[in-house]
């Protein structure tokens, strides 16, 4: 059993404007996920959200409480969303199982104690991927289907971002505190993502980018609308984005990434647009 975590604080966007390559990547990327055979997290002071996997082969993970938490279990005091984007796979949750298949999801509510992670085939393990948020209240545990899930189609072959979207854990499909994930897939041919670019000040948010070529690469861009920066992801790596950031990427080929949020509210459609030919 083997749970690595790390912590990363919140920073001023004036400080953000000074960072080099090194130490951009440093603060908002996450780049150990979708280890064999262990659970790793990154617990962000922004909205103390914690993204990471779990990825079991032949021996089951349980999710551990961490430091950071000051918790005797992992939800004693917030709330889970999962994401299978492996091979099937199975979550126990205080001893009732739940079969996640490829792109199915979890939604776990605060208050339950135990949370086992198991894959099916060893050979071809499931790839558990896990945002967590505090939770005020207690929910339900539900699974989301393939077919669960709000599908909403965006963006056009014209401006290089027709992608499909589908919400999984969102207040409209499942009943949460504050988390939020859903899943983006960018079609053949477009390789734009959340354009036009936005910020929303109430939430922040994580993207995990995935199905990504091994000799291809996403260009995520971060930062203040007129103080953009960029960050070059690979596959199955994450980014943290701030309130003040925008988040918006574009691939050197298709790709899919799921984006996370937690905040203020869960309105999805509260967001500040940002006029394309004003970005700096």
């Amino acid at each position: 059993m083997k749970t690595n975590y790390s912590t990363r604080y919140a920073a001023s966007p004036k400080d953000v404007k000074s960072y080099d390559t090194t130490r951009l990547r440093e603060e908002f990327l996450i780049d150990n996920l979708m280890e064999l055979d262990a659970i790793n997290l990154v617990y962000t002071h922004y909205d103390r959200y914690i993204a990471g996997s779990a990825v079991p082969t032949s021996t089951p993970l349980n999710l551990e409480t961490i430091d950071p938490l000051k918790a005797s279990y992992f939800l004693e005091r917030r709330e889970l969303g999962i994401i299978n984007i492996g091979e099937s796979g199975s979550v126990s949750v205080d001893g009732t199982v739940y079969n996640l298949s490829h792109r199915e999801a979890l939604y776990v509510g605060s208050g339950n104690k135990e949370v086992i992670f198991s894959s099916d085939d060893a050979s071809n393990p499931a790839k558990f991927y896990l945002n967590s948020a505090p939770a005020h209240k207690e929910y339900p545990v539900k699974k989301i289907g393939t077919d669960d899930v709000e599908v909403i189609e965006l963006g056009s072959p014209e401006t290089a971002n027709a992608r499909t979207l589908r919400k999984y854990i969102v207040n409209s499909v499942v009943d949460v505190c504050q988390l939020q994930m859903g899943m983006t897939t960018l079609k053949t041919g477009s390789s734009w993502n959340t354009m036009p670019a936005h910020v929303h000040d109430r939430r922040m948010e994580v993207y995990f980018y995935f199905e990504i070529d091994a000799d291809q690469a996403v260009c995520h861009f971060m930062g203040e609308p007129t103080e953009t920066r960029h960050i070059w992801m690979t596959n199955d790596q994450a980014v943290i984005s701030p309130p003040w950031s925008i988040h918006s990427g574009s691939g050197t080929s298709s790709y899919s990434f799921i984006w996370g949020m937690a905040g203020e509210n869960l309105d999805y459609g509260d967001m500040d647009h940002c006029k394309t030919n004003e970005l700096k």
